[in-house]
């Protein structure tokens, strides 16, 4: 374990990924989502693309333990198992996918999804009537799919859940709780098809720990009665992060 976390210390671009895991965990705390948006765009510039989600999972898996309590609270149960659900099934399919892409396919993809979603946000796409169970299990799944080939799991989920009628509290929570299970689910599937990078293990560690104090500073300032507010600064940083991470700006 020292000589990993040493090795970590020495990874080129260190201050940025460690910069991007900050910024990443704050925009998480209060958001419950936009991780993989921001860090991934980032890590993508100095690490392969399994290395960049093995040091994501890693990190992911404890920056947002303090704010669980809470997002069990406030999510929505049922939902969330049949997102889990679709998830199981979804992974594998995207991590095959992505065993078969080039680097610059797989950047190229993180900043476009990023970009997408965004654009969608903004216009305000809603959905007025009751989400349907068979609509929850497949967005989980495609969200599944999206987490194997691109690290980016939230992108469906949030889209559903923003266009839904739920609350900001419900929103953040059930976003928050399923890209958790995702990190649990990707972990498994990686390890399983041989792509877990050991050596980018101990630079997760390092990067949880800025990561996990974005979360409990952003999770001190969430205040459903500002969420335009916040909305926009998370907004704003994942434009940035996305368009910075495309391969034409090298």
């Amino acid at each position: 374990m020292p000589e990993m976390l040493v090795s970590a210390l020495a990874v080129p671009g260190l201050v940025w990924l460690v910069s991007g895991a900050l910024v990443a965990g704050v925009v998480r705390g209060f958001a419950g989502f936009g991780t993989a948006m921001i860090y991934l765009p980032v890590a993508g510039q100095f690490l392969s693309p399994f290395e960049a989600l093995t040091t994501l999972i890693c990190m992911d898996l404890i920056g947002p333990i303090p704010n669980v309590p809470r997002a069990l609270r406030d999510g929505d149960q049922s939902d969330l198992v049949r997102l889990g659900t679709g998830l199981v099934f979804g992974v594998p399919i995207g991590v095959y996918a992505l065993s078969l892409v080039a680097p610059e396919v797989f950047r190229y993809g993180v900043s476009t999804i990023a970009i997408i979603l965004l654009v969608l946000l903004i216009s305000g796409v809603r959905y007025s009537r009751q989400l349907p169970g068979r609509m929850i299990v497949a967005t989980g799944g495609l969200g599944g799919i999206l987490a194997g080939s691109t690290g980016l799991p939230g992108p469906p989920v949030i889209m559903l859940y923003m266009a839904s009628k739920h609350p900001p509290q419900v929103i953040r929570a059930n976003s928050m709780l399923y890209l958790l299970t995702a990190d649990f689910v990707m972990l498994g599937v990686l390890a399983l098809f041989g792509h877990l990078v050991i050596s980018a293990i101990g630079l997760g560690l390092v990067l949880a720990v800025p990561y996990l104090l974005g979360n409990l500073a952003g999770a001190a300032i969430f205040n459903p009665a500002r969420e335009k507010v916040y909305r926009v600064a998370a907004y704003s940083i994942i434009a940035i992060s996305a368009i910075n991470g495309l391969p034409l700006f090298d």
